[in-house]
């Protein structure tokens, strides 16, 4: 029954995902925010899916520890299921991502409709440069700037490197770090194509005030929050 869960969820998947980037593109006559308010219609279409089909819930606490106004949110990343969640759980948001996703049909082209930050991985400064710039004018348009600090998925109860970019950008901006942690790995790993049924639980961590700080620090804050709060989720 995994099997034939996950290959329905696949085929609908499949079938839904250009439907939805056909329709996105044709927001761009609408503002940054408003676009991404249609757009991010899919992400729970496809969380319904993973509930109906996959069995997989979720749950959230630390929703109080969402501000009111825009910040950086530094989320580990296990699995496709957050890329999802946070769009449903925190409001308006711009992703930082790399470029080349915006190349691949039909997903790409709706994506780039939701004003992502898209970074070339390896320019190196240049994309440092690019993600301080951009990411202050998605903040002052509004947007949460949710960032991936470890840059790709890691596998459940594996660490990653933490990368600093998130946090000078919250350093720079004067905005706080939100940071968060969940245990979708252990449903839907990393390049996964089974989803296990289950409950996935996301904790959402008090801001972390950037002021007087580096960006050093910052990130030590975070990650040593994410991972304590990731050995907690473990249990």
């Amino acid at each position: 029954m995994l099997v034939i869960r996950s290959l329905i969820f696949l085929l609908l998947q499949l079938l839904l995902t250009p439907v939805f980037s056909t329709l996105a593109i044709f927001t761009f006559p609408f503002s940054p925010l408003t676009r991404y308010r249609l757009i991010s219609s899919y992400a729970r279409t496809m969380l319904w899916l993973l509930r109906v089909v996959c069995g997989i819930r979720h749950q959230v606490s630390g929703m109080e520890n969402i501000p009111s106004a825009p910040c950086v949110v530094l989320c580990k990343h296990q699995s496709a299921w957050e890329t999802l969640a946070l769009q449903v759980i925190f409001p308006p948001q711009a992703w930082v991502l790399k470029r080349e996703l915006l190349w691949l049909p039909f997903f790409g082209w709706g994506l780039a409709m939701t004003s992502p930050i898209a970074i070339n991985r390896s320019d190196g400064k240049g994309a440092v440069k690019q993600l301080l710039k951009q990411g202050r004018h998605r903040l002052a348009q509004g947007f949460f700037v949710v960032i991936f600090p470890e840059g790709t998925r890691i596998p459940f109860g594996e660490r990653g490197k933490y990368k600093i970019g998130g946090a000078l950008l919250a350093a720079s901006a004067s905005v706080p770090v939100v940071p968060v942690a969940h245990n979708a790995g252990r449903l839907w790993g990393r390049n996964s194509f089974i989803k296990h049924p289950g409950m996935v639980t996301m904790s959402i961590g008090a801001p972390i005030a950037t002021q007087g700080l580096k960006a050093d620090e910052i990130n030590a804050r975070t990650e040593a929050w994410i991972e304590n709060e990731i050995r907690q989720l473990a249990h």
